[in-house]
């Protein structure tokens, strides 16, 4: 496992960049998800705009205006952090985190270099009074502008990640309450933005779209089958990277042999001690493994500092699974899409494959159970059960719509 880039580039490479202890792993995949979504979306926005399933919209804007003092001031302020924090970190990585422990506490304290920052605003609100004097018209004017519909992706994508990681966030401290009990405890920021749960982003997510969307008015159900193939595909790659980073959430222990059928299989696909994982898991869990140390003399992996344990007996990679049927799901969306012309078939189809894959994977999956009406069952598969119901009424609403018109 690769807990931040830093342990890739060393074990693979064998470049020493402490700077890059500063990224996730997990992270890192989930910004490469958004920015595949981002990239089908376009696609997608632009292919229904020529179908006529988009329309092109006008607004006034002003232009030719001087430069302005709150932008300005917001240039600086970028400019500011930037100098006295990143490039800070950036220039002293090599001293800062040699003593193992998390880079991000380093990120989120105080230190920094006054000078640097200061060097950063000034050549950041320079930069931005150049750009606009240099448009900058005798009287400024309004113009009406035509704004294509694919243009609102970068807006979309936005209000997607604000309210996706929000979601996520709340849905994970309704699901683990002792976490949230901890962070009142003894707050701090690294703590607070550890920990989400995929569904929670996905419902407030959806929400935060669909109010972008009422209020540019887009057909909020075409939007919607636009999103689908890159829904799937970026879950696929956020799963990959809760893998690559091992962040626990993986299955129950699995102490058996690889089956025969699957004897064709490299045997990480079967079961995985998620070495060097990011938790640092060590000592028995509830779950049935128990974290060990990684010893140099007897196992084949490398021991980074910091998070150098394994599980015992292995679990279930799922996440694995999830990438594959993430990545086949996605696969099946995107060859169909053109064939399903009612709004909202393609959405239908992704609510449908997604509860219908999480339920089953939920059920070698760790995590915690609630009584629900007398049913036992964790939150995410009463989650998936909603979304599955809520893609079938979807695609018998759609179907009998299209049938009246």
């Amino acid at each position: 496992m690769y807990p931040n880039l830093y342990y890739v580039f060393l074990d693979l490479l064998g470049w020493d960049l402490p700077a890059l202890k500063l990224i996730n792993s997990f992270g890192f995949f989930v910004a490469l998800a958004f920015v595949a979504a981002h990239a089908l979306l376009s696609r997608e926005m632009k292919r229904m705009t020529l179908q006529g399933h988009f329309q092109p919209t006008e607004q006034k804007v002003k232009i030719g205006h001087g430069p302005h003092p709150l932008d300005l001031g917001m240039q600086a302020l970028v400019g500011f952090v930037l100098g006295w924090k990143v490039i800070y970190l950036l220039v002293n990585a090599s001293t800062l985190f040699a003593g193992g422990g998390l880079p991000q506490a380093h990120l989120f304290s105080t230190e920094g270099n006054v000078l640097w920052g200061v060097v950063g605003a000034v050549l950041l609100t320079a930069w931005r009074h150049y750009e606009v004097k240099k448009d900058q018209l005798p009287e400024p004017k309004t113009i009406t502008q035509t704004i294509m519909p694919h243009e609102w992706v970068g807006g979309i994508t936005a209000a997607a990640a604000v309210g996706g990681i929000a979601g996520a966030k709340m849905f994970h401290l309704l699901e683990y309450p002792e976490e949230f009990v901890a962070f009142l405890e003894r707050p701090s920021l690294s703590a607070f933005l550890g920990g989400l749960t995929i569904y929670g982003g996905l419902i407030v997510g959806g929400l935060s779209v669909y109010a972008f969307a009422r209020r540019k008015g887009l057909h909020f159900l075409r939007l919607a089958d636009a999103t689908a193939p890159g829904l799937l595909l970026g879950y696929g790659i956020g799963r990959m990277g809760c893998h690559i980073s091992g962040d626990g959430d993986w299955g129950i222990p699995n102490p058996n042999p690889i089956p025969d059928w699957l004897s064709w299989a490299p045997e990480w696909v079967w079961r995985y001690a998620y070495p060097n994982n990011v938790n640092a898991v060590y000592g028995p869990r509830e779950a049935g493994y128990t974290g060990k140390l990684i010893d140099p003399n007897v196992h084949s992996w490398p021991s980074f500092e910091g998070y150098g344990t394994f599980l015992d007996p292995a679990v279930f990679p799922t996440p694995i699974y999830e990438t594959t049927a993430a990545v086949l799901g996605f696969a099946i969306l995107w060859a169909m899409r053109k064939h399903w012309s009612t709004p909202g078939k393609a959405f239908a189809a992704y609510l449908m494959f997604n509860g219908f894959e999480r339920f089953w994977v939920e059920k070698i999956r760790v995590n915690t159970t609630f009584d629900w009406l007398g049913i036992t069952m964790t939150q995410a598969e009463l989650i998936s059960v909603c979304t599955f119901l809520s893609g079938v009424a979807l695609w018998v609403w759609t179907t009998r719509r299209a049938r009246r018109d």
